[in-house]
Formats: structure tokens, C-alpha cells, sequence
């Protein structure tokens, strides 16, 4: 956390998963009628597609973080790990991609399922797709009670004397368990953790003065919200 910063809106995290069957066969018959593309094709053609029709969508993002294709692939989901068996001279019959889906409402996550969904189907000669997702953690999408909470967060930071609040940008703020509140409250604000640095890492540190800092404004607040 930035102690001059305050998250009122976050894009909520969704995996997904690509499933590419090809039909098998010695790579000479490779774009026959009988054969066709083949798997690793055809789920190049799907990732191409995701970026050229949904890249640039604001606060919009899809990552492929893992893709194995051959003879044979063997992936494990919970180790995030697996592998694959082919050769240069035989047409894939199989392909795996996961990755996650980012996005700033639900309204957003439901319409690009539905666009990559649509363009999973389109499948080359010889091949078929599965794609499915997996809920993780929703979105918090901007709104005016979270933004008029931040505007009385701000003020009890000016008058403690430790200076302005503003809001972060959505794409600098990861999921977060806040984002389960999303129409069950009036207004939400995260991100009042104490500093750091090295988010994630063997080396992330805590700025402790700053924990001080946090709980006088959070204490603050929460004495005037209940007056």
C-alpha cells in the first residue's frame, strides 16, 4: 500500500481454460481435408483472435500464462505445471492454455466470456475447442459511495496532517477479498495497508512507520462515520 493512495475500485481475477483437440496424423497430410490444422494451429488461431478483437478494451486484460501442445500433454492445474510429448513430423492432437481474466465489472467479465467463448467455436478444419472458466474473486467497480468514502478518508488524512488521498488506478490494484462486498454495501475503500515495496517477492519489506500512519486514519474515520 501507498499511505497517499486508496483503492475504490478493483478488477475482479477469472481463470480460464483451453482445451484444443487435433486430428492426429503424419505432418506430410498436414491442411488435407481428412487432417486439417491441427491443435497447436488452432489454439494459436484463438489466442490471435482474443487479442486482435478484445485487446485495447479499457481495464480489460486476458492472459495466456501457460500453453502445452503435442502427441500428448499432461497439465496439473493446482501445481500450475505440466508437459508435453510430440514431434516435428506428427500433426498435434492436443493443446492446453490457462490464464486469467481481468476486468472492472461483472457486466465486462460476462460480455468477454461471451466474445471468447464465440471465438472458440470457430474452429479450424480437423479440430474442436473447449474453453471454460473458473470464478475467482469478482470485480469492485468505481461507484459513488466508494468514491464519497475516499472523499471523507481524504479529509480525516488532511486534517491529521499527513496530506491528501487519491485514488489508484484500477490496473495498479490486484483482486482482492473487498471485491466480495460488491452489492452488498453502500460504499467500499481498500488498500489501507501500511507501506512497502517488492509486492510478492523473496525481498518484500514493510515500511512500519507508516502502520502508525494507517490505523490513526482508519481509527479516525471509523469514529466519524459512526457519529
Amino acid at each position: 500500500s501507498n499511505p497517499a493512495t486508496a483503492v475504490i475500485a478493483r478488477r475482479g481475477s477469472t481463470g480460464w481454460r483451453l482445451e484444443v483437440t487435433g486430428t492426429p496424423a503424419h505432418s506430410s497430410q498436414l491442411f488435407q481435408p481428412e487432417v486439417g490444422a491441427g491443435a497447436i494451429y488452432e489454439a494459436a488461431r484463438i489466442l490471435t483472435a482474443f487479442y486482435e478483437r478484445l485487446a485495447g478494451e479499457p481495464l480489460l486484460t486476458f492472459n495466456p500464462g501457460v500453453m502445452l501442445g503435442g502427441t500428448t500433454v499432461d497439465y496439473d492445474a493446482f501445481r500450475a505445471e505440466g508437459s508435453a510429448f510430440g514431434k516435428s513430423n506428427v500433426v498435434a492432437e492436443r493443446a492446453v492454455v490457462t490464464g486469467d481474466l481481468r476486468a472492472i465489472t461483472t457486466e465486462q467479465v460476462e460480455a468477454t466470456r461471451a466474445r471468447m467463448a464465440f471465438i472458440a467455436r470457430q474452429s479450424l478444419p480437423g479440430t474442436s475447442a473447449v474453453l471454460t472458466f473458473d470464478d475467482g474473486y469478482p470485480p469492485l467497480a468505481p461507484s459513488e459511495g466508494n468514491r464519497r468514502l475516499l472523499s471523507l478518508f481524504d479529509q480525516v488524512s488532511r486534517d491529521l496532517g499527513f496530506g491528501p488521498v487519491a485514488p489508484v488506478d484500477p490496473r495498479r490494484a490486484g483482486a482482492a477479498d473487498v471485491s466480495f462486498t460488491e452489492g452488498l454495501v453502500d460504499m467500499a475503500i481498500d488498500g489501507l495497508g501500511p507501506g512497502g515495496g517488492d509486492d510478492h517477492t523473496v525481498n518484500e519489506w514493510i515500511d512500519l512507520p507508516t502502520l502508525a500512519l494507517q490505523t490513526k486514519r482508519a481509527a479516525v474515520l471509523i469514529y466519524r462515520l459512526t457519529r
